[in-house]
């Protein structure tokens, strides 16, 4: 017993250092932000559209920390697009985030817009053309020229925004509260795994120091959701529809309920033995999203995804994960073939993979 707690207070001790030293090389950005929010009384907090647990987590937490640092502040958190069923939705529920439907007229209300997990010239941002926010906090490679705003933290070396999150509260001594600190962890878990996510130095600081302050029941809620009936459905026909092409697996699905199913099923796919290339297409609310996920060292997911949907559509992403969206308005089931058929080519051709027909999984 005495070993095993050494070994705690060990790592208690490890943490605790490693945060104190990356406070001081990187101690202005909350304060930045916080002189930015600096008589502001009416603040929104948003994300990117279909927000997933990063996204979310994020939100909780900076509502929070401005709470606790400007007094009679009024925040709210909208979000834009679908969370119902699904991880995400009970995710929601789990950590009771207080939030209201997108409303484009009511934007300029507020007298600060905080904007986290995307950027503003981002097709996943809920912002209306022209509007620019107060705050953005991100960690995807933006592109073009970043909007001026008051106070632009993007980090592209950080595995997820809850990380940078984080270290907000660490910069002004704000105590975590357990839940918080469960929520955050398990955004942050959920946004480097799947795709051997490029974790950074402080998504490790953030979760060792998180590990020791996070409910544990509640962070096992989160781990163990109820999953519903159209999950395992998915599953099977995302295994029926897959094709192998030596290190890329391919697979499609029709109509999806959740906006997270994609992302969701090419993780899966990625685990399959000898694999290094997934490749997920699914339509959903009008057009036809893909998700794409590698373990390669040779190609950023990012770019690649920008590359197969080039001229057809728009995607980022990170070295590890990417995504992206084609619209489908006026488009037949014809179209939607092709446009699958032509994802899948290019991504075979710019990985020179011979593009013959691939092998079935079932």
């Amino acid at each position: 017993m005495t070993t095993f707690v050494n070994a705690c207070l060990t790592t208690m001790t490890d943490s605790a250092s490693k945060v104190e030293r990356y406070e001081r090389i990187h101690r202005l950005n909350a304060p930045r932000m916080m002189k930015a929010l600096a008589g502001k009384q009416n603040i929104l907090i948003t994300t990117h559209l279909h927000p997933d647990p990063d996204a979310l987590a994020g939100c909780l937490g900076i509502q929070l920390l401005i709470r606790s640092q400007i007094k009679g502040v009024k925040t709210t958190v909208r979000l834009k697009g679908q969370i119902g069923g699904g991880i995400n939705s009970a995710f929601t529920k789990i950590i009771a985030l207080d939030y209201e439907p997108w409303d484009d007229a009511t934007v300029g209300d507020f007298d600060a817009i905080v904007l986290l997990d995307t950027q503003p010239a981002f097709s996943n941002s809920p912002l209306p053309p022209g509007v620019v926010p107060t705050v953005v906090i991100d960690h995807h490679r933006g592109r073009g020229r970043r909007a001026v705003v008051g106070h632009s933290d993007i980090r592209i070396k950080v595995g997820a925004t809850a990380s940078i999150v984080f270290s907000y509260f660490m910069e002004l001594n704000v105590p975590i509260p357990r839940e918080l600190a469960a929520t955050l962890l398990y955004a942050i878990e959920t946004d480097l795994a799947g795709a051997a996510g490029q974790q950074g130095g402080l998504d490790t600081i953030a979760i060792s120091s998180l590990t020791l302050l996070a409910d544990t029941k509640r962070l096992y809620q989160m781990r163990y959701v109820d999953l519903p009936m159209s999950y395992y459905k998915a599953f099977a026909d995302v295994v029926n529809a897959a094709q192998r092409n030596g290190t890329v697996i391919v697979s499609e699905l029709d109509q999806v309920i959740y906006a997270e199913m994609p992302a969701v099923m090419a993780d899966f796919l990625l685990r399959c033995e000898g694999v290094e290339w997934a490749l997920l297409t699914a339509v959903h609310e009008g057009r036809l999203v893909f998700s794409l996920r590698t373990q390669s060292n040779e190609h950023s997911a990012g770019e690649m995804a920008r590359k197969i949907i080039k001229g057809i559509g728009d995607a980022g992403g990170h070295l590890t994960k990417a995504g992206g969206a084609i619209p489908l308005d006026g488009k037949t089931p014809a179209d939607i073939v092709n446009f699958r058929k032509t994802l899948r080519r290019r991504l075979l051709r710019n990985l020179g993979v011979p593009a013959g027909r691939g092998v079935k999984l079932a």
